[in-house]
């Protein structure tokens, strides 16, 4: 039998759409959010066959449910909170506590004392610092990246390292592997050679064509003795701390001392349970500090597993308690529709709420998609400010003089719900302060972005915009 090129065509069109429409019955019945459920049907529309593909490799479920047990989590959190202060909650600002206790119940962080809290949002001082508190070690080293190039700055890293682990010092590393898919195995390799440590998250063979793209590890978070730690934006890389095409990098850290960098061990534990397959929770790892500080913080970690997303969660909370102002930094937002309107929610209420977002990020694609969605903000009251000073990296959140945020959690999807990551939130005055200044500082190389300026965008740019946006859950 001979068939023509037509009814061949048509065949395969039929089996495409057979095939699609039991696939789109499946993401329904798993009641998945409406915003991408409808992303991935514009996927199938308008490119057929290869959304399929796209489907098969970024769409299906394959989320990790064996993270850890709860008797794990259970009693790694256990050390971590030997120790603390039974009546730290009521110790913070009472219109914080809800919040405390969200964070509690939705990711077992408990509120621990901080000693000393460095913002370090020069990422030249972060290097300075972070090489310090390496050569500072005595017990062991922990630390955890999303990426970790073989460039410079790497390179020095790691021979800091294997120096460590040659001294005695235990050196555990975890790094991403689809944030390092370009670095070559000799460089891990070589450290482990020497005696560190080293292990890749969720490994990956061919990161862009695998359907564990979704669920990747975007912590950044370094432990030093359990006594110090380190927490923020900033990965291990040249352009971190060079800069990017002309443009210089602007992220910020935390340097935590006290019993709250316990927190920061134990995310790091679990995540080293999931790639080693070994548990570490011995008296060493949570040393139990004598402290009389009124500073307190919340090691928060949100991942794709179970239906509580605690950091997003912890955002909103913060804007519906918002009374005078709630000032946002991060490098990209495509934010689901829940968060953007709380934040015209907020607004609306009279709360100052500004947005900085870079002017121009390293990622084009993601530029566009930021864009459409600031009219409804912008129309609500909230002040959008595109920073022109550089790369804008930073995930920061300072509310009412008192409560800040600093992590590795920027305002999208996939942040949102795809990734590992982890945030710190910081009950302190005097640090949130220092996070407004720093915040105000940037203003400095900002420009604010007007209603008529962005009504007054090109109808090509406006549609291109829109028609990203249909995809940005998937981007």
């Amino acid at each position: 039998m001979n068939w023509s090129d037509a009814t061949i065509m048509g065949v395969l069109y039929l089996a495409y759409w057979i095939v699609v429409i039991f696939i789109i019955i499946r993401i329904i019945l798993r009641n998945r959010d409406a915003v991408k459920t409808l992303a991935w049907i514009m996927v199938f529309i308008f490119i057929p066959f290869l959304g399929l593909l796209l489907y098969f490799f970024f769409g299906r479920d394959t989320r990790k449910k064996r993270l850890a047990g709860k008797r794990l989590m259970s009693q790694i959190k256990q050390r971590s909170t030997l120790g603390i202060n039974s009546d730290a909650k009521a110790l913070i600002q009472s219109e914080y506590q809800s919040l405390a206790t969200y964070f509690e119940n939705s990711s077992s962080a408990p509120l621990l004392t901080v000693d000393e809290v460095e913002v370090l949002c020069d990422t030249t001082l972060f290097a300075n610092r972070l090489f310090e508190i390496i050569s500072s070690a005595e017990q062991h080293i922990h630390l955890q990246f999303y990426i970790f190039e073989d460039d410079e700055f790497g390179s020095r890293l790691r021979d800091a390292l294997v120096s460590k682990a040659k001294q005695g010092v235990e050196v555990r590393l975890i790094y991403d592997s689809v944030g390092c898919w370009k670095v070559s195995k000799e460089f891990f390799e070589s450290m482990r050679c020497a005696g560190v440590y080293v292990e890749s998250f969720l490994k990956v063979t061919f990161p862009l064509l695998s359907n564990r793209f979704n669920y990747r590890n975007h912590r950044k978070m370094i432990v030093v003795d359990g006594k110090v730690g380190m927490i923020g934006g900033c990965n291990i890389a040249d352009r971190y701390i060079k800069g990017v095409n002309g443009m210089e990098w602007r992220d910020t850290m935390l340097l935590l001392r006290g019993m709250a960098v316990n927190g920061l061990q134990a995310s790091f534990l679990v995540d080293w349970y999931f790639a080693n397959r070994t548990m570490l929770s011995g008296k060493r790892y949570f040393p139990v500090t004598d402290s009389c500080s009124n500073s307190f913080a919340q090691v928060v970690t949100s991942n794709p597993v179970g239906d509580v997303r605690a950091i997003v969660g912890g955002y909103i909370k913060m804007l519906s308690q918002a009374k005078g102002y709630i000032y946002l930094q991060t490098p990209y937002f495509m934010p689901d529709e829940l968060f953007l309107q709380s934040l015209k929610n907020a607004s609306i209420s009279g709360v100052d709420v500004r947005l900085m977002i870079p002017e121009r990020s390293d990622s084009k694609i993601a530029d566009y998609a930021t864009m459409s969605y600031l009219g409804n903000l912008l129309n609500s009251g909230v002040k959008i400010y595109l920073y022109g000073g550089g790369m804008l990296h930073c995930k920061t959140v300072v509310c009412d003089d008192y409560l800040s945020s600093v992590g590795s959690t920027n305002l999208d999807f996939r942040s949102f719900f795809y990734n590992f990551e982890v945030s710190a939130f910081v009950y302190d005055k005097s640090v949130a302060l220092e996070v407004k200044e720093r915040f105000m500082d940037d203003l400095k190389k900002c420009r604010l972005l007007t209603t008529n300026e962005y009504r007054q965008r090109s109808f090509f740019k406006r549609c291109a915009e829109s028609f990203i946006k249909l995809f940005s859950p998937l981007l």
